[in-house]
């Protein structure tokens, strides 16, 4: 017993080593890359972020489409999931299926779609209102049929997320309880059943953020340009740089993750809400 103890710790040491040198091998060349300059160590590549042309220009316009992306997505989700829970429980695998496609479509198809359409609709709208609407989703200041397209690459991450936090949580029960107190149903929904899914909550926002702020292959056909474009774009130019901002946006996201793992603590310590 004691040999077979000992050969599992041994195994699970073995994947962790791999793991770890899988993931911090090619994120310390990186590192190393970025400040190493012919005189020797310097952080140019660093302190010149600021101030690199369309360095702050794309962050912020990334960052309000990735704001705007998860807030459709929870408008979409949550309410769709609940309402399957409380009336519908046979709904929930056809939601799964809807939220599941994106995944079998690849991203270079779903764009080739997406611009088939943006081509299609001129030709055949410009004698109703929708023409107006193909032109205004595709404004460059705020491109929102690149939110539209992040929804649906977001949908199978953060229905997955969502889905995980109602399983464990007994909506039924708690709206009915809530109702029974005297809760209207935005009452029941948004004091007792939404408290108790915000770890799934924040883990579909950091899911959907994280896409969006990763996702290159949309934006750079539809020729507009986002962080992860304008990565590509700096690295023509100073590779330096466009390893540092890589380096930069993969600590943001642990960050962000360990700051969402603090926050599911926080809330496991505490009791769930109840009505």
């Amino acid at each position: 017993m004691a040999g077979l103890t000992s050969r599992i710790r041994f195994g699970r040491g073995t994947v962790l080593l791999l793991a770890g040198l899988y993931f911090l091998v090619p994120m310390a060349c990186s590192v190393i890359f970025s400040v190493d300059d012919n005189s020797g160590f310097s952080l140019k590549a660093y302190t010149g972020l600021i101030t690199a042309p369309g360095f702050l220009d794309a962050l912020t316009f990334t960052l309000e489409l990735a704001v705007v992306t998860i807030l459709v997505v929870l408008a979409l989700l949550v309410p769709a999931l609940i309402a399957v829970r409380l009336g519908s429980p046979r709904l929930r695998t056809v939601i799964e299926v809807v939220c599941s496609l994106p995944l079998v479509v690849p991203v270079i198809a779903l764009t080739a779609g997406i611009i088939g359409v943006l081509r299609w609709g001129p030709d055949y709208l410009k004698s109703t209102p929708f023409f107006q609407t193909i032109v205004a989703i595709q404004n460059p200041s705020f491109p929102v049929v690149l939110v539209l397209a992040y929804v649906l690459m977001s949908l199978p991450l953060a229905y997955r997320a969502l889905d995980a936090g109602l399983r464990v949580v007994d909506v039924r029960t708690l709206v009915e309880a809530a109702r029974n107190c005297g809760a209207g149903w935005p009452r029941a929904v948004f004091t007792v059943v939404l408290p108790n899914l915000r770890q799934s909550l924040l883990n579909a926002t950091f899911l959907t953020l994280a896409l969006v702020l990763g996702e290159f292959t949309t934006g750079s056909i539809l020729g507009y340009q986002p962080f992860s474009v304008w990565i590509y774009e700096a690295g023509k130019s100073d590779g330096q740089m466009s390893v540092a901002v890589s380096v930069l946006s993969l600590l943001l996201a642990w960050v962000l993750l360990l700051a969402l793992s603090a926050a599911g603590r926080d809330r496991r310590g505490r009791k769930p809400a109840r009505p």
